[in-house]
């Protein structure tokens, strides 16, 4: 049987503006064995997964389990658990990391501030401080929830790690598996698809430089997905790669038809027309779907520049 992240690459599928979205990531340790749902379905306290759903329903936060490469049998709660949370809203952004022996405590956090971009419950609750290291890559390695994240994300972790990347996590789900392997970068939160080793080296390091690599680019999370794919042709349109320049300030429309409007910081706009497609001939959306689809595509169809007499327009 076909897989659906081959099926999808041999129909060269785009994968501009199919990055899940969220404003804030939070990131709790949790090493063992994932089931599709993680947060409720691994050896984290199931009763705590569905509160922790609760708290972040609504708020932009994307809470996800992340584990260290390698192999995954049950070793017994970790006496010591990472917790990571990042703001990717251009502007604000920022990575904070902590430590924690109890799990419960992220039910303490600010949950609506946290997505507003506000960290200083995340520094009250957990002791959490700015991450000083290298950027962050999240590799999604979960075969329970799609057998691709298994098939093609673990060795994907497995030989960053082998070649000394620091900063490589396996997490629980980016959405999109049929783009496997799926990466998500963080602190600036741009997710890409179909990654190979060297893109990821590639992604990390820009990150470390401020800039963004767009090959491979699913989009920032920070954005819906319209304004994901204007933002990325944006970016190639004006030859424009340092990280945290461009906003999308504007979202008009409604699907299949949106205009974007996307700012620089330096005062430039443009106006991006976006348009949903669909992806042709049905395709498996996942390895577990028994219908094909057609799932939903970002065409940007023009990106125009606008006069200083028509920014108000």
């Amino acid at each position: 049987m076909s897989r659906c992240a081959t099926v999808s690459r041999g129909l060269d599928e785009p994968v501009s503006g199919t990055a899940a979205t969220a404003t804030t990531w939070l990131l709790l340790e949790q090493p063992g064995p994932w089931g599709a749902r993680a947060l409720t379905s691994s050896h984290l306290d199931p009763a705590l997964g569905r509160a922790l759903e609760a708290a972040a329903d609504g708020t932009g936060v994307r809470i996800a389990l992340i584990r260290r490469p390698g192999r995954h049998a049950d070793p017994g709660p970790p006496p010591v658990r990472h917790v990571y949370a990042a703001h990717t809203v251009p502007g604000r952004v920022w990575l904070h990391g902590a430590t924690t022996v109890d799990p419960r405590r992220l039910l303490d956090l600010d949950f609506a501030a946290l997505g507003a971009g506000d960290h200083r419950s995340f520094g009250a609750v957990l002791g959490g401080r700015p991450h000083r290291g290298e950027p962050l890559a999240l590799v999604c390695t979960n075969g329970k929830r799609d057998r691709c994240c298994a098939l093609l994300g673990r060795p994907l972790a497995t030989e960053l790690v082998a070649s000394g990347v620091p900063g490589v996590w396996e997490v629980t789900h980016l959405g999109g598996h049929r783009f496997a392997p799926t990466v998500l970068v963080l602190p600036y939160g741009y997710a890409y698809g179909r990654a190979g080793a060297h893109t990821v080296k590639e992604a990390l390091h820009g990150a470390q430089e401020g800039r963004v690599l767009v090959e491979g680019c699913r989009g920032c999370s920070a954005w819906e997905r319209p304004g994901q794919a204007a933002e990325l042709a944006v970016r190639t349109a004006a030859d424009e790669y340092r990280a945290g320049v461009l906003s999308v300030a504007r979202t008009e429309g409604a699907a299949p038809r949106w205009e974007v409007t996307v700012t620089h910081a330096d005062g430039r706009r443009w106006r991006v027309t976006v348009a949903q497609g669909t992806s042709l001939p049905p395709r498996p959306e996942s390895c577990g779907a028994e219908v094909l689809g057609t799932p939903a595509r970002m065409d940007v169809v023009e990106v125009r520049a606008l006069r200083p007499t028509a920014l108000a327009s």
